[in-house]
């Protein structure tokens, strides 16, 4: 192990990264989805289908095939973005389907009474579903919602194909400059284990927090 000993500061730089890509794209996941599960509960038929055909098209399709499509199919239209931009909008929208559904699962677990009491206090769709109902319905979904960052960590990885220099990305160029490969991906396996179980920590205890006692 004496490699993994010795290029220490290469796993830190692709942790970074990769904690970095995981974060911000999953704070754009989380936002996205919310919009698609509003959406698919939405009282309006458009609002339900663009809403289906988004999760089901998104996430029928591999995240390595939706890599090469935005950052190298959009080019050949003139559209260009950095690679962690990229990483994180690909990255995003891919999580988001995966998030709205948790969401949607989040809400209709709510009980119906609620809402058809708010709306006999006379407030819109919108405001019964962001003031009432979506509150609850994310403090329900902590748990599924951390399963989906943490899968998303690993997920990540999917970003070294256009050389974002994540974790994945820096240990494969290691293992192919010492020959190596053993050691260097073994040292791999304990970095992401030493950035999903605290994240797994974490999120049980914020779970215990905001949990709806019943």
């Amino acid at each position: 192990m004496d490699v993994v000993f010795d290029n220490l500061d290469v796993f830190a730089r692709g942790m970074r990264t990769t904690v970095s890509l995981t974060v911000l794209s999953f704070g754009a996941a989380l936002v996205i989805g919310t919009v698609v599960a509003a959406f698919r509960v939405s009282p309006i038929p458009p609002l339900r289908w663009v809403g289906a055909l988004y999760v089901e098209t998104v996430r029928s399709t591999p995240l390595t095939v939706l890599f090469v499509l935005f950052f190298f199919g959009l080019t050949k239209v003139g559209i260009q973005y950095d690679k962690f931009p990229t990483a994180i909008i690909v990255l995003g929208i891919y999580t988001s389907a995966f998030v709205a559904e948790m969401v949607r699962s989040g809400i209709n677990a709510v009980a119906r009474g609620q809402a058809e009491a708010a709306r006999a206090l006379g407030l819109t769709f919108p405001q019964v579903l962001w003031v009432v109902v979506l509150p609850q319905a994310l403090r329900t979904v902590v748990a599924p919602l951390g399963g989906i960052f943490i899968a998303l960590v690993k997920n990540s990885s999917i970003a070294s194909v256009i050389a974002v220099a994540d974790l994945s990305y820096n240990v494969d160029l290691l293992a192919q400059d010492t020959a190596r490969p053993i050691p260097v991906f073994l040292g791999a396996a304990i970095a992401y284990l030493l950035i999903t179980i605290p994240s797994g920590v974490l999120i049980e205890a914020l779970d215990r927090r905001v949990a709806i006692r019943r």
